[in-house]
């Protein structure tokens, strides 16, 4: 895992020297973005519940996928949907890069200056913890990295986050809301016509639990979402 983490390491440092690029989706290059992909089995039934990660300043994207593994441009589940751009001037973490010198003057120990800093920062961190989807999770990774950043002075949880992608979020083509979608529409009409209201019964309570769950654990019992 130390060798995982070193080469990991130097993609990070690469990419803080690598200039800022155009979104690209066909590269899966969406730099200062906030990306978000559907997940097998679970957007099926709840479409606005899915993966999400966030990019470098050279636009590759690193997702907390699994425990101890925060992935460098291989973002688990497919290429993503929907993308939010982050505006660094809402990022009251980050000074300006005229400012840099004046920064580390008055603060030698800050260690981050820029967008790219922030995200290493997080990745270190997540690469020493354990994953869970119900208490530390991609959102827990990327909310981190948010308030890290200061983006609107933070304040950032796994339930505000998911609402901004939800609502925010641009779609990256025609076809990712099909593949959002499709695979929803397909499994509430045959559950639907199977079970008729039976299965809405169901998918209610599922549903609910896990809006009630993660609303409870972020705003009520504030230690067992992790972030």
């Amino acid at each position: 895992m130390e060798a995982n983490g070193d080469s990991e390491h130097h993609m990070m440092i690469e990419g803080s020297a690598s200039p800022t690029l155009q979104i690209d989706p066909k590269r899966a290059r969406f730099p200062s973005c906030i990306v978000w992909t559907p997940l097998p089995v679970i957007s099926w039934l709840v479409p606005f519940v899915g993966h999400i990660g966030i990019c470098r300043e050279d636009g590759v994207i690193l997702d907390f996928a699994g425990p101890n593994f925060v992935s460098v441009d291989d973002f688990a589940f497919g290429a993503p949907t929907r993308y939010i751009q982050i505006s660094k001037e809402k990022c009251c973490a980050i000074p300006c890069p005229s400012e840099h010198e004046a920064v580390l003057h008055d603060d030698p120990g800050r260690d981050i200056l820029t967008w790219d800093d922030a995200l290493h920062k997080g990745t270190q961190e997540f690469q020493h913890r354990a994953y869970n989807l119900f208490t530390c999770n991609c959102h827990s990774f990327v909310a981190n990295s948010l308030n890290r950043l200061g983006f609107r002075s933070g304040g950032w949880n796994v339930v505000n986050l998911a609402a901004l992608i939800f609502l925010k979020g641009d779609w990256v083509s025609v076809g990712s809301m099909v593949r959002t979608f499709l695979p929803f529409l397909i499994t509430f009409s045959f559950g639907l016509a199977i079970g008729g209201t039976i299965f809405l019964t169901y998918l209610g309570f599922f549903i609910a639990f896990l809006v009630g769950w993660f609303l409870l654990g972020t705003y009520c019992f504030k230690n067992l979402i992790q972030l």
